[in-house]
């Protein structure tokens, strides 16, 4: 059964960050599968809006026709419970959880217990919830008070690509990707490649810079206060044309995330056939197949210099998480597969 749903999103879809590329990439596979997806901008300031912002962003879901199924992303919808409650009573919802807001770093305890608070007020009016993880899930129904029942698991998809290494430089090519702000923990990586530096290894770091200025400028400054200005780059967010030569050049993906509500990134670095070094923040043990890397828990300079000091200093270390990689990718989920558990989740709710 196909029909009508929106999809209700805060702000601009072209976003570029992993929550908004999964976003764009279901509507465009839900189409594909028939249904008519009505696209609901709910406006910036998400999820702190202000106000305005959050009753603006409740006449755009009132405006959604009766009946008409409604996935609301949770950067959104955890700030609108108030909102959510109001639609269930017309409409089914089905809520979209990336990753828990609470669980952002960074925030005070009030601040994490208040988006706590509010988000699992919003759970509550959902029919139906999806998930990027199970990790999520059990999360999910642990403290936000979510039954499994109610609870659809869709892992972002991936694009069968040819895994070929560009080999050649002397240096060890490592890539990180991700929006610079303090759950991916550059902080900790540059820490930790700072005592490296008698290794030959170069680093590329591709993520948007404008959701954190005050993240963005840390980075910066501790690639300038620890001398490995000639080491690194730090491209800002790329179009996906260039992010895919990224990781065909690159011979080791890193990430240093405090917490990954999955890592999409990571699944895309096993996708093209790239080992990885990262932690186990989250849902990351969930993307990183055994034997694809190492990976180290999530704070520990120490713990993640040394990994990435044995992947950089062997290469045949490197070679058989690379063979690893490259067999997990074929057993990967494809976009299809995971809209069709969107789409199951959809028609469930109904």
């Amino acid at each position: 059964m196909v029909g009508r749903v929106a999809f209700a999103v805060p702000g601009d879809l072209a976003t570029p960050t992993g929550g908004y590329a999964y976003d764009r990439r279901m509507i465009a596979e839900l189409r594909q599968l028939g249904w008519q997806v009505d696209v609901v901008d709910l406006g910036e300031g998400f999820p702190r809006p202000s106000r305005a912002q959050r009753e603006a962003a409740r006449e755009r879901l009132r405006a959604v026709p009766v009946g008409c199924p409604v996935v609301i992303d949770g950067l959104a919808l955890g700030a609108l419970p108030e909102a959510a409650a109001e639609v269930r009573t017309s409409n089914p919802v089905i809520a979209l959880v990336h990753h828990p807001l609470a669980l952002e770093s960074g925030l005070t305890a009030s601040d994490a217990e208040a988006l706590r608070t509010s988000e699992r007020a919003a759970l509550a009016a959902a029919s139906g919830v999806v998930v990027t993880s199970k990790t999520t899930a059990q999360v999910l129904a642990a403290d936000y008070g979510v039954t499994a029942d109610r609870i659809v698991v869709a892992h972002p998809g991936n694009d069968r690509v040819a895994a070929v290494r560009a080999g050649g430089d002397v240096a060890v090519r490592l890539l990180s990707v991700g929006s610079i702000v303090p759950r991916k923990g550059f902080d900790i990586l540059i820490a930790a490649l700072a005592t490296l530096k008698g290794l030959p290894w170069r680093l590329t770091i591709a993520g948007d810079r404008t959701r954190d200025p005050g993240a963005a400028a840390r980075l910066d400054a501790d690639i300038l206060a620890d001398g490995l200005g000639d080491r690194i780059v730090v491209l800002g967010a790329v179009p996906d044309e260039r992010l895919a030569g990224l990781y065909r050049e690159a011979d080791l993906f890193v990430l240093a995330s405090r917490f990954e509500g999955y890592g999409m990134a990571l699944a895309e670095a096993i996708a093209y056939g790239v080992p990885v070094v990262s932690t186990t923040g989250g849902a990351i043990p969930e993307a990183v197949p055994p034997g694809a890397g190492v990976l180290v828990p999530p704070d520990d300079v120490l713990a993640l210099a040394q990994a990435l000091r044995r992947a950089i200093a062997d290469p045949t270390e490197r070679s058989r998480f690379a063979a690893a990689a490259q067999a997990a990718a074929a057993r990967l989920p494809t976009w299809t597969d995971s809209a069709k558990l969107f789409s199951r989740a959809i028609e469930a709710a109904t």
